[in-house]
C-alpha cells in the first residue's frame, strides 16, 4: 500500500457514515409522515366525522361523543405536530401516552381484542421522541423567548 492510498480509508469511512446518517434521517422522517397520515386520516378522521364505528366504540366505553371528539382532536393535533420540527418529540411523547390509554381501554373494555395495536404504535413513536429529543431544548427556548417580559 502506498502512502497516497492510506488517507483515503478514513475519508471513505466518513463518507459512509454520512450516507448512513442521511439514510437514517430519511427513514425517520418517512416513519413520521406515515404515522401522521395514520393518526390524521385513519384514526382521527372517523372520530371527528362521527363515523358509526367510532360512535359505537365510544358509546361502549361510556365516553360518548364528547370523549370521541376529544380523542379525535388530540390525535389530529398529534398528527400535525409530528410534522412540525419543533414539536416532533413532544408530539411523539404525547401520542405514546394516548396509546397507553388506548391499550388500557382495549384490555378493560374490549377484552384485549386489538390491544397489540397501541403497543405496536408506541415503538416508532418512542424512536421518534428519542431521536428528535434535541428539539425539546429548542422548543423550550422558543417558549421562554415568547413570554412577556422575557
Amino acid at each position: 500500500m502506498s502512502e497516497t492510498t492510506a488517507p483515503a480509508a478514513p475519508a471513505a469511512s466518513g463518507a459512509l457514515r454520512a450516507r448512513r446518517a442521511q439514510a437514517a434521517r430519511v427513514a425517520l422522517r418517512t416513519v413520521q409522515v406515515l404515522l401522521a397520515l395514520f393518526y390524521g386520516i385513519a384514526s382521527a378522521l372517523p372520530k371527528l366525522i362521527a363515523h358509526p364505528s367510532a360512535v359505537g366504540s365510544f358509546d361502549r366505553i361510556g365516553w360518548g361523543s364528547a370523549g370521541m371528539y376529544t380523542i379525535g382532536a388530540l390525535e389530529l393535533a398529534g398528527a400535525v405536530a409530528l410534522l412540525v420540527p419543533a414539536l416532533q418529540s413532544l408530539a411523539a411523547t404525547a401520542l405514546s401516552a394516548l396509546m397507553v390509554g388506548a391499550f388500557i381501554v382495549q384490555l378493560t373494555v374490549f377484552d384485549g381484542q386489538y390491544a397489540a395495536t397501541p403497543l405496536i404504535l408506541i415503538v416508532p413513536l418512542a424512536v421518534i421522541a428519542w431521536a428528535r429529543r434535541g428539539q425539546n431544548t429548542k422548543l423550550l427556548r422558543l417558549l421562554r423567548s415568547a413570554r412577556p417580559g422575557a
